[in-house]
């Protein structure tokens, strides 16, 4: 968010923050989380590249559309393992899996 913005909202009453500061996360469970999203993100991005549509990557790893749909979300029940197992089968390599989690961050304020 800019300077000018961050400002205006303060200026009006509002608190501005992070994202962790608004879940009071650690800064453990911040780096999980940012994780959690850059990994779902990559799948989806993997998955459209290769043309695969969720039912089919579903398919591929054993599962429903359904939880594809909820590891391209972040949906807070779905593992990591769960993620890296579907960007595997979707095609990614580990070295797009680790660039991946190497950039991961929550947004900040």
């Amino acid at each position: 968010m800019d300077r000018g913005k961050m400002k205006r909202l303060e200026k009006a009453g509002w608190t501005v923050g992070s994202v962790a500061q608004f879940l009071n996360l650690t800064e453990v469970e911040e780096e999980l989380v940012g994780m959690k999203v850059a990994l779902a993100d990559k799948l989806r991005k993997i998955r459209m590249r290769g043309q695969l549509t969720q039912a089919e990557l579903a398919k591929r790893m054993g599962s429903s559309q359904s939880r594809v749909a909820k590891m391209e979300a972040g949906h807070p029940s779905l593992s990591l393992d769960l993620l890296v197992h579907g960007l595997l089968v979707a095609g990614a390599t580990r070295r797009d899996i680790a660039s991946v989690i190497g950039k991961a961050s929550l947004p900040k304020a």
